[in-house]
C-alpha cells in the first residue's frame, strides 16, 4: 500500500508547474530588478553629464542664468546648475561642483575656457541585496565649452 502511494506521488505532475514557478521566481524578479537599477543609474549618469554641459555653455556664452550684463557671476552660475539638476531630479550641493571660468581644458593652451565638474553618488534602493553598493556609485561629470564673453 505504502509503495503504491509513492510511486502515485513519484509519477504526479499536477504540481510540477507550480513548483518551477516558485523556483525561476525569484532569480526571475531579481533580473528585472536589477535591469531597472542600471536604467536608473545610467540615466542619472546622463542627466548629471547634461547638467555640466548646460553649466559650462552658460558659463561660457555668460548667460542671465550665469551672469548679469555680461559679466560672470559664481554664485548666479552655481545656482544655476543647482536648478539644472533639480530639473533631473538630481540634489546637488556647492560641494559636489567645482566651477572655472578661466580653465584649460582637453590639452588645449590658454585657459579660455569654462568648466564645469560634478560629482554625485547615486544611491540604489537595492543596497541590501548588494553590500557593496550600500554607499552608492560615484558619478562624475565634466564638460567644458569656449569662453564668449569680454
Amino acid at each position: 500500500m505504502m509503495r503504491r502511494r509513492l510511486k502515485a506521488f513519484a509519477e504526479c505532475a499536477s504540481a510540477a508547474t507550480a513548483v518551477e514557478f516558485g523556483m525561476i521566481f525569484f532569480p526571475m524578479v531579481l533580473v528585472m530588478f536589477g535591469i531597472m537599477e542600471f536604467g536608473r543609474a545610467l540615466w542619472t549618469r546622463e542627466a548629471l553629464q547634461q547638467t555640466a554641459i548646460a553649466g559650462a555653455r552658460c558659463m561660457g556664452v555668460v548667460q542671465s542664468g550665469c551672469g548679469g550684463a555680461g559679466v560672470y557671476n559664481a554664485t548666479l552660475a552655481t545656482s544655476f546648475i543647482q536648478a539644472q539638476a533639480a530639473s533631473w531630479a538630481i540634489p546637488l550641493t556647492s560641494s559636489n561642483m567645482t566651477l572655472s571660468n578661466a580653465a584649460s581644458c582637453a590639452g588645449l593652451a590658454g585657459t579660455g575656457f569654462s568648466k564645469v565638474s560634478l560629482t554625485y553618488r547615486f544611491k540604489t534602493v537595492v543596497p541590501a541585496l548588494i553590500p557593496s553598493l550600500a554607499a552608492g556609485i560615484p558619478f562624475v561629470a565634466t564638460a567644458c565649452f569656449p569662453n564668449n564673453g569680454p
